[in-house]
């Protein structure tokens, strides 16, 4: 039994990494994708690269959102939504 004492303080190292690296980032992950996924017409979103915009048409993985003053519409992918705004935010 002596012989395999070592192996504890690297189970202990590996799992620390886990539940302070892995596991968080797994979460925030599964939230971001659940945020992503529950785009649909009328929502309002900030894109990855900052733009602001009205979801318009919603696919499976393609956005056409409005934005600016003239209403461009701008076709982006579903993973390049950054945040949705709420009514109550400012934008």
């Amino acid at each position: 039994m002596q012989q395999y004492g070592w192996i504890l303080p690297y189970a202990v190292v590996i799992a620390a990494f886990y539940f302070f690296l892995i596991r968080p980032q797994k979460k925030k992950e599964k939230a971001t994708q659940e945020m992503r996924n529950s785009v649909k017409e009328g929502t309002e979103i900030v894109t990855i690269g900052g733009f602001f915009g009205k979801v318009i048409n919603a696919k499976e993985d393609v956005l056409t959102i409005e934005v600016g003053a003239d209403k461009v519409k701008l076709k982006i992918a579903r993973w390049a939504v950054g945040k949705i705004i709420e009514n109550n935010e400012e934008k």
